[in-house]
């Protein structure tokens, strides 16, 4: 059976345009491509196959193409089912990569695809928010025997993994690609803020300047999205748990306030946690008429959408990916892309430069735990600095700029306590 008779996509007749999306990424993707060409050479893949659960949009595809140019047998699903774009799938298709994913399917038919995708038995697995991970360890066990371990892309997924390690659940090593510098450093932050921003104001059509934006959570991501917004001339209050990140968001010029005291004040909201109910009942009954809330977590729990409709006397959708909620003492709520990823379920996600550092880690990534893995474990590991500078070095190189180095001298200096 060949990939198309196996794949499971909505139209096959999108491909075309799906092939332009993934050239022009490509084009813009020069690290990725610099590791392609070694993994054509290497074949660091090859016999083995390689279960993806990623985003799938161009950038995805594009290393998903990668992968494969390494080896591999590649079969990929979704991990959210509003950011699958139906035209990518079918392009991977015609590209000789197994597909198991649909734009907007049901919840049954989402975990149904992803279990299609680790059924085709694989030795090693990218994956985003630690799904496919949990699937094995839950669900699907007899699908474990050959998995030599994986690389995980979120900090939601790195928080599970670490959980299952702590309880001696995990059954083979993941690196947490999200822990590497050239991600969080600059897909989580200039990422984030950037893609944020483009789903909320292609969705909403409003200005933000002037307005008061909420951020919640100042990690990575959330330094990302209040600097964006700063930068959109917003007025911008940061909620935290941590004191340290607070006292870090207070220095970087911005207001710092108990939730309840900014749900009185925000135009935007935007959760960045990767918790639970970080906006609930309390703030509803307290937020401006007409506030809007969107979600850059990976899951959608970030803000309690029951006790939203309990608030609630009515529901519609008023513009495509806002659905608004009448309260019942005539305030309206807005909800953007059902709470799932705003910067994906109603954008195109990180830009394509961006996305090109992360995705080069991952490829690395896997290669380094597939090199690895029996003397790794079953645990969570970090990506080696090694590979983590040489993405950066890559990355200087194709942009055209050069770094110094230290002498012999100065490396003498640094390694001495009695040299003055």
């Amino acid at each position: 059976m060949n990939v198309i008779e196996k794949s499971i996509v909505r139209d096959m007749s999108l491909a075309p345009e799906g092939h332009l999306k993934i050239e022009w990424v490509q084009a813009h993707m020069p690290v990725l491509n610099r590791i392609r060409e070694q993994f054509e050479k290497e074949q660091p893949f090859k016999g083995l196959k390689v279960a993806i659960s990623l985003h799938l949009e161009a950038k995805t595809a594009y290393l998903a193409k990668v992968v494969k140019a390494g080896g591999a047998e590649v079969a990929i699903t979704g991990s959210n089912p509003l950011s699958t774009q139906d035209d990518v799938c079918a392009a991977l298709v015609e590209d000789g990569i197994t597909v198991f994913a649909k734009y907007n399917p049901d919840p049954k038919e989402y975990k149904d695809l992803m279990v299609k995708t680790l059924e085709t038995k694989p030795d090693l697995i990218i994956d985003d928010g630690g799904d496919l991970v949990t699937i094995l360890h839950s669900e699907r066990q007899d699908l474990l025997e050959g998995v030599r371990g994986g690389a995980e892309e979120t900090t939601t997924g790195i928080l599970r993994l670490k959980a299952m390690e702590k309880d001696g659940s995990l059954k083979f090593p993941m690196v947490a690609v999200n822990d590497a510098f050239c991600k969080y450093l600059f897909d989580n932050r200039y990422g984030t803020g950037q893609s944020v921003w483009d789903g909320i104001n292609r969705t909403t059509n409003l200005v933000v300047a002037g307005k008061t934006v909420v951020v919640i959570g100042y990690g990575w991501c959330g330094k990302g999205v209040a600097m964006r917004a700063k930068g959109l001339g917003a007025n911008v209050i940061v909620t935290e748990i941590d004191a340290i990140k607070a006292v870090e968001a207070y220095m970087d010029g911005f207001a710092v306030m108990p939730m309840i005291e900014a749900a009185k004040l925000g135009d935007f909201f935007v959760t960045v946690t990767g918790n639970k109910d970080v906006i609930r009942g309390e703030h509803y009954e307290v937020m401006k008429d007409g506030a809007i809330l969107s979600n850059a977590g990976h899951f959608d729990v970030e803000f309690n959408k029951p006790e939203l409709e309990a608030q609630s006397s009515g529901k519609r959708t008023v513009r495509r990916n806002i659905e608004e909620y009448q309260l019942k003492d005539g305030r309206k709520i807005y909800v953007l892309a059902e709470g799932r990823l705003v910067n994906l379920a109603a954008g195109d996600g990180h830009p394509a430069e961006i996305m090109d550092m992360t995705f080069a880690l991952q490829a690395m990534s896997l290669k380094y735990v597939n090199d690895q893995y029996e003397a790794i474990g079953s645990k969570v590991v970090n990506v080696p600095y090694e590979l983590d500078e040489q993405v950066a070095r890559f990355k200087l190189e194709s942009l055209g700029t050069g770094i110094d180095s230290l002498t012999e001298e100065q490396k003498s200096y640094l390694d001495s306590w009695q040299e003055h």
